[in-house]
């Protein structure tokens, strides 16, 4: 992966859905180019694929949260397999430290994050949680 590799996933980060022809404008390479490029970094697995990103308008409406999680002794997979069912639970990563996984969940109101983190808390394997809101956003890449 070379500068116009890095580049272009930095305009693809920005808007995924930016036509081929205004990428190629703004890297100064030919539409051509362009393709070649971004379909050797989707064969070759650097870019997994594309999401859908909320605007801040309905991000800012929405209750955000990380939760860490205690694991018991090789019951992580299944608590990550439990949590995977969860919607709500928009990322999942193992971790080293006190915890084994921290999650990032999303919720509309305080009362459902409530019942979320409960619910986290509940699954079989989880010894215990310590959950923080999150107040605002300073960086979001």
């Amino acid at each position: 992966m070379d500068q116009l590799d890095q580049s272009l996933i930095d305009l693809l980060r920005e808007n995924a859905r930016a036509p081929a022809a205004r990428l190629a404008r703004a890297l100064g390479v030919s539409r051509t180019t362009l393709q070649s490029r971004l379909e050797r970094l989707e064969r070759s697995g650097v870019i997994a694929g594309y999401t859908v990103r909320l605007s801040e308008a309905h991000e800012r409406g929405q209750i955000h949260a990380y939760v860490l999680m205690t694991v018991s002794h090789k019951q992580s997979a299944a608590v990550s397999a439990a949590v995977r069912m969860m919607s709500a639970v928009r990322l999942l990563q193992s971790v080293s430290g006190p915890f084994d996984l921290i999650a990032r969940a999303v919720a509309p109101n305080v009362a459902e994050m409530d019942g979320l983190i409960d619910a986290l808390g509940a699954l079989p394997g989880v010894e215990r949680t310590t959950s923080s809101i999150v107040l605002s956003t300073k960086i979001d890449r």
